[in-house]
């Protein structure tokens, strides 16, 4: 006769079948299924990197997306004044907010991307002057 249960272990509930068997049987076990287990990577955000100042364009700063995702807000516009460590914009990552900010006080001079953009890591995406 067959008896069914359900298990919790650490958390997780797990159906069990079980046979009983009549006394002085032999019962032959099968090997378990193997569990595989596979590391989760979790890619921690990088503050923007900023590009060395091109130098025709005198002190123009680019800041490049630090990693993969979509533009979700614009906070400053073209011709705008920011002071260092100021928000530009939000750059959202696997439903995370993460703020790109001016690496120095300046004034956006361009800003490359619109809300709703997937901008890829590297991509220059703001370019401003630095005072």
């Amino acid at each position: 006769m067959n008896k069914q249960y359900k298990v919790t272990v650490n958390g997780k509930i797990f159906d069990v079948n079980v046979e009983e068997v009549a006394e002085g049987a032999v019962v032959q076990q099968s090997a378990p299924a193997p569990v595989v287990e596979q590391p989760v990577v979790v890619e921690q955000p990088k503050q923007p990197e900023v590009v060395a100042p091109q130098p025709a364009g005198g002190n123009v700063t680019q800041i490049t997306s630090p990693m993969p995702g979509n533009i979700w807000k614009i906070v400053k516009k073209p011709n705008e004044k920011v002071n260092k460590h100021e928000t530009i914009l939000i750059l959202e990552v696997m439903k995370m907010e993460n703020e790109i900010v001016a690496p120095e006080a300046g004034t956006i001079t361009n800003i490359l991307v619109a809300e709703g953009n997937k901008v890829d890591a590297g991509q220059v995406i703001i370019e401003m002057t630095v005072n």
